[in-house]
């Protein structure tokens, strides 16, 4: 069978399965799989991990369960060996999902896979949901009889930073040991655009807390001498950003430049959303904004509302801080320094609590090898172009530990996410079509790695 034919006969069966792709997604999405017990009951995630354990063995893996991690999480492991002299490859998802946050901002249910103007939406469609799918589509459009072998890890607390699966992994290092390991979890440049992510940003995430008075006052009795422990959290995060936008930790150097594939300016401003007069902030282009600078974002503030607010002096308010690093900052190093500024810049010697909430390092992955060459080849094949690369803003502390773990691996990072997916935001959804493509070209990848390797 020549390349084209069995591309087209590939195309052909993915095609066929999307139905079955829509009912995959439209169950995954209605899991309330939050890794959060504070907001979402566990047995949410629970029964995620179980479908997703199910539905692996259904499309044609051998074995599948669920294990424990360190931070309470249960990782979906399922695999089918590899045969005689055939390379393994190991693909990554993860099934839990941000908060909704505003669920007034949706215009369609938060937990219900909907399709509108040719999308589907819901939380989690594409982040992390709609990347399961895409595996399962790829393995089902393969069948059973799989020329290498094929694991699947899907870890449960990604989008909360803790860690379990990284540790996990470190202490289980037999376990995931493969020989590639495509990391579904990224996405293209744009839709219908095929592109390999090269750098992710690291992260630190801290909860900082200003304390400065007993217990709440009347403002109008001691309202002015008094020292206004939310006024001092915002004169304190204010310090983080100069008149620019730009990222003003001391220590942390903020004027680096990203050499690669550049943003455009107007597309950026069209797939963020930004309003029409609202200026970028950043003296650098966005991409340098983006991949190759420090950003400092406020994710969180503990202060009384507006409604049912009263003419009070706070004593106390709060902030959660998410500090992105560029490849080539150390995370220890970075949190240092943050702490050290946070320190120095707290106005009127106000008590200031600074709680690590989670660390992680920025990655690089290589740029060559037989699976890179393999992925790039199914790319072109099943978009019509060749693949593109470019960073990226987020961070996957996990592809540090594979790196680390398994240094003869080549990682690849891909998926079905694009500007346009609005994932970690309200109104989140996803390009069909993206799955369709990405789930050919990853079937591709798998017979094309197979054969190079043999």
């Amino acid at each position: 069978m020549t390349d084209d034919s069995r591309t087209a006969e590939l195309r052909a069966k993915v095609a066929a399965l999307m139905p079955q792709a829509k009912t995959d997604l439209t169950q995954l999405v209605s899991f309330k799989s939050v890794a959060d017990p504070r907001q979402f009951p566990p047995a949410e995630c629970e029964r995620a991990a179980q479908w997703v354990a199910d539905a692996f063995v259904a499309a044609g893996l051998t074995r599948a369960g669920l294990h424990e991690t360190p931070d309470g999480s249960k990782a979906v492991i399922a695999a089918r060996p590899a045969p005689p002299g055939a390379p393994t490859v190991l693909l990554y998802c993860h099934y839990d999902v941000q908060p909704p946050l505003d669920s007034g901002a949706w215009r369609t249910p938060v937990w219900e896979l909907t399709e509108k103007n040719g999308r589907w939406y819901g939380r989690g469609a594409a982040d992390c949901k709609g990347n399961i799918v895409m595996h399962l589509t790829a393995l089902r459009a393969l069948g059973p009889d799989l020329p290498l072998g094929v694991m699947v890890v899907a870890e449960g607390s990604e989008e909360q930073g803790t860690g379990g699966l990284e540790r996990f992994v470190e202490a289980n290092p037999d376990l995931l040991r493969a020989d590639a390991i495509v990391i579904g979890d990224c996405g293209n440049f744009a839709a219908g655009v095929p592109t390999l992510t090269e750098t992710l940003r690291g992260s630190v995430n801290v909860v900082v807390t200003v304390e400065t008075l007993a217990g709440p006052l009347h403002s109008g009795m001691f309202g002015g001498p008094s020292p206004d422990a939310l006024a001092a959290l915002i004169q304190l995060l204010a310090t983080l950003r100069d008149e620019h936008g730009n990222t003003t930790v001391a220590g942390l150097p903020n004027d680096q430049r990203w050499s690669g594939v550049q943003y455009p300016e107007d597309q950026f401003r069209v797939d963020a959303g930004v309003l029409r007069g609202v200026e970028l902030v950043g003296d650098g282009t966005v991409a340098d904004m983006l991949w190759a600078r420090p950003a400092l974002t406020v994710l969180g503030i503990d202060a009384p509302p507006v409604v049912g607010s009263t003419g009070a002096v706070q004593p106390s308010a709060r902030a959660r801080l998410n500090l992105r690093i560029p490849p080539g900052t150390d995370p220890e190093q970075a949190h240092k320094a943050l702490v050290a500024h946070l320190e120095a810049n707290t106005p009127w010697n106000a008590q200031l609590t600074i709680e690590l909430e989670g660390i992680g390092a920025a990655f690089r992955s290589g740029n060559g090898g037989p699976a890179r060459e393999a992925m790039e080849a199914a790319l072109a094949a099943a978009y019509g172009r060749a693949a593109t690369t470019q960073g990226q803003g987020g961070s996957i502390p996990l592809c540090n530990v594979f790196a680390d773990t398994y240094p003869d691996a080549e990682i690849m990072l891909l998926g079905v996410e694009e500007p346009t997916c609005l994932i970690h935001a309200p109104n989140e959804s996803v390009d069909p079509s993206e799955i369709e493509r990405m789930a050919l070209a990853e079937a591709l990848f798998l017979l094309t790695y197979a054969e190079r390797s043999g």
